[in-house]
């Protein structure tokens, strides 16, 4: 069995099919990590929908902002965007079936030392403290989602504290988890800042250029951060090649550190 991590895929359906062909991929005995961020953006996110819930538990898949977007939307909570490219999926005869897989899909995962988020982790957290972090999110998402959709767009509280209760918390988790690129030392969180790192002597730096004592042994799987391409560390891979700009589509062997990707066909323009 083989696991291949795939980087942010955004209804790049086409680019995706590709790449398993190219690595050879077998729906009966290989597993897909997938970072988050299916849908939107890229022109086939029902196909993308469709086809990753038809893997089953050949594919782990964790929430990405933008996959929390489609969720928001549907619920009716949120509106659609100029940029957005969910439509088909909202308007497919199967979108019930859809909506409610995607609910139920993590936002941490973890097997043989790799932690799989769709952005990053503050250095104030464990692997078990984010999975359990992730599980208080999920049980939200599940029970109360009407309530979280409402609550969770904001960019504060920008720093972890266990005293955080409520939406504040959910909140927290929720950005860290599926939209932060850089923090503190101390673990503040700046989501206002994307594309390129700032460099120089700002205190901005990118989340896994921190020391994380908490984390260490483990490595994090990850995207979002298209702006930086692909990063391959003993503890982090970052998958994001940015294959709805015109990038690539980018799988990592999790066990050989072979990667492989395929050409984007460009759909939108480069993020600034």
């Amino acid at each position: 069995m083989s696991r291949f991590a795939i980087g942010d895929i955004q209804g790049c359906y086409e680019e995706l099919r590709a790449l398993l062909e190219q690595v050879r991929f077998c729906a009966d005995r290989d597993q897909l990590w997938l970072v988050g961020d299916l849908v939107n953006r890229g022109p086939h996110s029902l196909a993308v929908l469709r086809f990753v819930r038809a893997l089953g538990e050949n594919a782990v898949t964790v929430l990405g902002n933008h996959d929390l977007h489609l969720l928001a939307v549907a619920a009716g909570t949120r509106r659609e965007r100029r940029c957005d490219t969910i439509a088909d999926v909202l308007e497919a005869k199967d979108r019930d079936r859809l909506i409610e897989w995607l609910t139920e899909r993590p936002l941490a995962h973890l097997q043989a030392g790799d932690l799989l988020v769709h952005a990053g982790v503050v250095p104030q957290w464990s692997a078990q403290s984010t999975l359990a972090l992730a599980a208080e999110v999920e049980s939200a998402l599940r029970h109360e989602p009407e309530r979280l959709f409402e609550h969770m767009y904001g960019d504060q509280p920008d720093q972890w504290s266990t005293d955080l209760k409520g939406m504040e918390r959910l909140r927290f988790v929720i950005n860290v988890l599926t939209r932060m690129r850089v923090c503190t030392r101390a673990g503040r969180i700046n989501l206002a800042l994307k594309g390129k790192p700032p460099g120089g002597d700002s205190p901005w730096l990118p989340w896994f250029d921190v020391d994380r004592p908490l984390l260490r042994g483990q490595r994090v799987v990850c995207g979002h951060w298209s702006a930086i391409g692909l990063k391959l560390r003993a503890d982090v891979a970052a998958l994001d090649t940015g294959c709805v700009w015109g990038g690539a589509l980018t799988a990592l062997d999790l066990d050989t550190g072979i990667t492989t990707a395929v050409p984007s066909r460009g759909y939108q323009a480069i993020e600034s």
